[in-house]
């Protein structure tokens, strides 16, 4: 248990369709990154947003896995990014969540985006997720998942909601109030990673990475356009100080969520 928690954000372009590049740069960043408990990649970090599945999937016991376990030994803090896992005859976009220890927590992105064609080609998940590390309750989701509030609905008493994208610059004035606005509604530190610079479809990307508290306060100093590291420490103190003076989650409405798979 632990009243902080220090995050590392890597905001970086992406080299297209090409797992072992990516791999070694990200391999490069992650090696300067000392005394953190959390590390966070973008969406799809291996190959950017790619609609060829087949191109760069791997199995679960793939090399990736096996580099990120690995890695989150080495540097005693969870490692956590999207990337196109292969299982069962379906490709996902899975979020996965590698700890120290080995364990690995996995998401699989409930909202595929439908414009882009993702729902063709990647099977939908079903289950919101919700893993504890070092006593926060952080809840991880995916790029088009933003978009669904009440798919992030803190009715889990969650401290932290994590965002990875691959969210182009034509729309980026939606990620920054649609990650804020997660914050508010949920009383939650609020952080979204997002990459960089063209991808293969050559969609511009200009980062916008973030960090929100629970009152929807800014708490980072990224610059946009850039490739950076950004580090924040977060206090679960400000979590229970504000939910306790203002009430809010406990005065929401109640519901049921269905889950319809494509």
């Amino acid at each position: 248990m632990s009243n902080v928690l220090n995050v590392a954000l890597i905001q970086t372009s992406l080299v297209w369709e090409n797992p072992k590049e990516n791999r070694r740069l990200l391999n490069d960043k992650i090696n300067t990154i000392t005394g953190v408990d959390l590390i966070v990649l973008p969406e799809m970090f291996t190959s950017g947003f790619t609609m060829k599945p087949e191109l760069v999937a791997e199995p679960m016991d793939g090399e990736t896995i096996l580099w990120l376990k690995q890695l989150a030994k080495e540097k005693n803090a969870v490692i956590m990014g999207s990337l196109v896992i292969s299982e069962n005859n379906n490709f996902y976009n899975r979020m996965v969540c590698v700890e120290p220890s080995g364990k690995i927590t996995t998401y699989d992105k409930r909202h595929t985006f439908t414009l882009a064609g993702e729902d063709k080609v990647y099977t939908a998940g079903s289950e919101k997720v919700i893993f504890n590390y070092k006593g926060w309750k952080i809840c991880p989701l995916v790029c088009y998942d933003l978009r669904f509030p009440v798919w992030a609905r803190n009715v889990e008493d969650y401290d932290l909601l994590i965002y990875v994208a691959n969210w182009p610059k034509v729309r980026i004035k939606a990620w920054d109030a649609l990650l804020q606005a997660r914050a508010i509604e949920n009383m939650t530190y609020c952080i979204g990673v997002n990459r960089v610079g063209l991808d293969g479809n050559n969609y511009e990307h200009s980062g916008h990475s973030v960090v929100y508290d629970v009152l929807g306060n800014r708490l980072d100093h990224i610059s946009e356009n850039e490739e950076t590291i950004e580090f924040v420490t977060l206090h679960k103190d400000a979590i229970k100080k504000y939910r306790e003076k203002l009430n809010f989650l406990n005065d929401g409405d109640g519901f049921s969520l269905k889950v319809q798979i494509q």
